[in-house]
């Protein structure tokens, strides 16, 4: 791996912040979930109610702990931390003139203790954290507004920490938003029954690739330096069999994410773009000048999230998945969740983005959560998670090293103990560090190093030559 590769782990402040309500704060989509104690589907409420649990509300209390936090990270090596802002801190409704003070000063003390330690912010602006009054005043994504209001933010945050933090993201998994049966996590959207579905995709989806690319123009007008990347979830995916029909299953499936990552990457809709409109009797409404915003605000580098992969085909049992599920592969072992495991399926991700695209390509997700035990010996033991990521990272390699696909780092998913972004739960775990908190919400929030803390402080020493 090349000598400034950036090693290090990724969160996102909704499932790790907390402090929901400190520092004049406003409420997020996520303050309105319940979580996992409610049953294995999350509900969304219109408002916070009393007596009920909402996983993001403490998280796991990053907002208390960075401090503590970040000198883990130090001990581990890291040499990037992947965070993001939480929109409804800077500007609690998300359409006021003026940001929240004391919301820039906690991210101004974050990024110092970051720098501090040597460890670079890799910043997501927005990770299913839109603001809820914008979901309730201007029905989210949607609304063309929201575009506006998203490049003020963008805009406050970049002159803010010009100086503090180089590498962005705009939209995290932002291909969620029309291939996802949960939009509500990606663009704050709960379809009404009378609703086009496809027609509402494709018009926030719009909104939100403009909103991106204005971002990244403006980005590059702030400070040069900044390398601003999109973030696509990637849903590797098989053909069941070598049957022709199930080669254009799997081309089917695998334009869902090529429809964003052409316009954030070429800066116009492309013919894969143009076809899916057609199958689905739905195109987006532009105003004049978009095509241009879209044309200048090309991105420096694709993020992905890579943890499984499926198949596709004709009456195949189903897998479970982040967003995207598939059909069960007979040859891959699976997680506790159902996850299937698949290291190559990494390296042909990495060598297919490249081979399309021709950027710099970031691993910003990857993991494998699982029930962590706290053994007699008061240690966690979690070989599973090494054998997991040691395999995962080998693909890595061999797509950098044999297939000269060109990386810029790897961010393990959940670098510490927080809340699953599908169920609220904390028993499905991916960290390093063991943080003691329950399905309920119950627990001390005390940190833990597990075995994997200590292997991947190995790993980071070595530039990932030592996986054993």
């Amino acid at each position: 791996m090349r000598k400034d590769f950036l090693w290090g782990g990724a969160t996102a402040a909704n499932q790790y912040e907390g402090g929901y309500r400190e520092g004049g704060r406003g409420l997020s989509i996520n303050d309105v979930e319940r979580g996992a104690c409610y049953g294995k589907t999350r509900q969304i409420d219109d408002s916070v109610l009393d007596g009920v649990y909402y996983p993001s509300h403490t998280a796991v209390d990053f907002y208390h702990r960075y401090k503590e936090d970040i000198a883990l990270f130090k001990e581990m090596g890291f040499r990037c931390f992947r965070l993001s802002i939480s929109w409804s801190r800077i500007f609690p409704n998300g359409d006021e003139t003026e940001p929240n003070e004391e919301g820039l000063a906690f991210y101004d003390r974050v990024f110092d203790e970051l720098r501090k330690n040597n460890i670079e912010p890799v910043v997501t602006l927005s990770h299913y954290e839109t603001p809820l009054y914008l979901v309730q005043k201007y029905g989210s994504w949607r609304n063309r507004k929201l575009v506006g209001f998203f490049l003020h933010y963008c805009e406050t945050v970049f002159e803010r920490y010009k100086d503090k933090v180089k590498y962005w993201m705009t939209f995290n998994e932002i291909n969620a938003t029309l291939a996802s049966p949960r939009p509500w996590h990606q663009a704050g959207i709960v379809y009404s029954d009378s609703e086009d579905r496809w027609q509402t995709a494709f018009q926030a989806s719009h909104h939100m690739l403009v909103a991106s690319a204005a971002a990244v123009a403006a980005g590059h007008r702030i400070n040069p330096e900044f390398q601003i990347g999109c973030m696509l979830l990637y849903p590797q995916t098989y053909a069941a069999t070598c049957a022709p029909e199930d080669q254009i299953a799997r081309h089917d499936k695998m334009r869902f994410t090529y429809y964003y990552g052409d316009v954030q990457v070429r800066g116009r809709y492309t013919n894969t773009c143009r076809d899916l409109w057609k199958k689905y009797n739905a195109c987006p409404a532009m105003e004049p000048g978009d095509e241009e915003i879209l044309k200048n605000g090309t991105v420096d580098y694709i993020g992905f999230s890579y943890y499984f992969s499926s198949i596709e085909g004709k009456g195949l049992e189903q897998v479970e998945g982040n967003i995207f599920a598939g059909g069960r592969n007979p040859l891959l072992e699976s997680t506790q969740w159902g996850w299937q495991i698949d290291p190559l399926g990494l390296r042909l991700t990495l060598n297919e983005l490249y081979d399309r695209y021709q950027i710099p390509l970031f691993i910003v997700e990857n993991g494998m959560g699982a029930v962590d035990q706290i053994a007699s010996d008061g240690k966690i033991h979690d070989d599973y998670r090494i054998d997991y990521l040691r395999r995962h990272i080998q693909a890595m390699k061999d797509a950098v090293e044999i297939d000269g696909v060109d990386l810029m780092g790897y961010t393990p998913w959940g670098c510490i103990d927080l809340i699953s972004a599908s169920t609220g739960e904390m028993k499905k775990r991916y960290g390093f560090i063991y943080v003691d908190k329950d399905d309920t919400g119950a627990g001390t929030l005390n940190r833990m190093k597990k075995d994997s803390f200590f292997w991947y402080q190995k790993v980071i020493a070595t530039n990932g030559e030592d996986l054993a």
